[in-house]
């Protein structure tokens, strides 16, 4: 194996952190990638459409918002030809890299969206002071630039293909909207995967600790409800309109309402509500972004068959019509066990790690089970790993910061899971 270069990792940690971009808007970021994908020289790169599904997609946003960030990311000097490859949205990359003999294919899932939040400007905020802030807006406030630069580490790692089978690293766009791992098990490219490794940093673990495997998923459904009514004059005419915010003010308290389940935890919640456009007119229009999440999949389809039933008859009740999308989905899953042990005994002789836990509950959700579930469907095995960051500020607050000390031992128990695992299959 070549040896892991701390500051090369952070190099292109704080160049991912500088340029972050929300979900299917990855448009720079995925074309750093594969420019870095040809530097080191992997043996196949499958880029935007090649590497997706796109009808599987979930969570676009209009063309308008997809067409400012590709020319953001043409301003900022991504070749236009790439750009092109990535249009409409149709963002990520797989890597290949095929080691010197025949042995297991193992995937590396690594995400790379960012989050639509505004980044701390205070001083003693560490990308702040360092000169490597957020440039375009939004932020890397949950790990992601870590994430994709420890991807391209192991890849280089072990660009010398000294182990055993086929290495397959998912740069995958949209988890921060669960809306990119579908697209990426329903490709094709994991129907042979033996191996996936699942990547997440942080959660509240140190640098310096490793969980191998991180449970307690949350299965996840996004929704947004449309409703319509009609306009009126609220003074002269209010009996000729047909109000689209009652109607969701409606939803909202009985979303609430729901009953829970007594065989798991269930969750909703009205995230972002809004609708009307002056006092003195009756609202035709109103929208509700929600979720809805159970313990398991049963769970959460629990949930979503009682919500839209809510929003139905709560536009029912005011004359409204309303129309509900799904805007991300993911199901929940479970680590193979088998794959958990080798990961739990790599980390545990691994330079740098100081503590190895062998479960920890997630308590929220990840598009990661979608390919989970999709290789243990295969028969393959899956397990979903953490490694420990000293973080300042909470995943997804304005001051989330990673600790780079952190990224060559990710890249280090990870590439020696995949050597190990070509060597000693369980």
């Amino acid at each position: 194996m070549n040896p892991v270069d701390r500051d090369r990792l952070v190099s292109l940690r704080r160049a991912f952190h500088r340029h972050p971009e929300p979900a299917w808007r990855e448009f720079w970021t995925t074309a750093r990638v594969v420019d870095e994908l040809d530097r080191i020289g992997v043996d196949d790169t499958f880029v935007g459409p090649d590497a997706l599904d796109a009808d599987a997609r979930m969570g676009l946003p209009d063309d308008a918002d997809l067409d400012a960030w590709r020319d953001r990311a043409r301003d900022a000097g991504v070749d236009p030809d790439r750009l092109d490859r990535l249009a409409g949205g149709n963002t990520g990359a797989i890597a290949v890299l095929d080691g010197d003999r025949d042995g297991p294919t193992v995937a590396l899932r690594v995400d790379i969206d960012a989050l639509p939040r505004e980044e701390s400007e205070a001083p003693d905020h560490h990308p702040a002071a360092e000169g490597f802030r957020s440039e375009t807006g939004a932020m890397h406030a949950c790990g992601h630039d870590a994430h994709a630069t420890i991807g391209l580490g192991v890849l280089e790692t072990l660009a010398d293909r000294d182990f055993a089978g086929r290495l397959k690293v998912l740069f995958q766009p949209a988890e921060e909207v669960v809306g990119g791992a579908a697209a990426m098990a329903e490709s094709g490219h994991l129907d042979d995967v033996d191996y996936l490794l699942a990547l997440h940093i942080g959660l509240d673990h140190p640098t310096g600790e490793v969980v191998a495997g991180i449970e307690g998923f949350l299965a996840v459904s996004h929704f947004r409800a449309e409703f319509e009514g009609e306009p009126a004059h609220a003074g002269g005419h209010p009996a000729e309109g047909r109000n689209a915010v009652q109607a969701m003010a409606t939803a909202v308290q009985n979303l609430y309402a729901i009953p829970r389940h007594e065989d798991g935890a269930t969750r909703v919640n009205a995230g972002d509500v809004g609708g009307g456009t002056a006092a003195n007119i009756v609202p035709e229009r109103a929208y509700i972004e929600g979720e809805v999440r159970g313990e398991t999949t049963d769970l959460m389809e629990y949930m979503r068959e009682r919500a839209d039933r809510v929003l139905d008859h709560a536009a029912g009740m005011h004359d409204c019509e309303v129309e509900i999308g799904t805007s991300g989905q993911a199901p929940s899953a479970e680590n193979d066990p088998e794959l958990v042990d080798v990961v739990e005994a790599v980390a545990g002789r691994t330079e740098g790690v100081e503590s190895v836990l062998r479960h920890d509950d997630l308590g929220g959700s990840e598009d990661a089970t979608y390919l989970m579930r999709h290789v243990q469907e295969q028969g393959g095995k899956a397990a979903f790993v953490c490694v420990g960051t000293d973080h300042p500020g909470g995943h997804h607050t304005a001051t989330f910061d990673v600790d780079e000390d952190s990224l060559p031992v990710g890249v280090a128990v990870l590439a020696d899971t995949i050597t190990h695992l070509g060597r000693e299959a369980p």
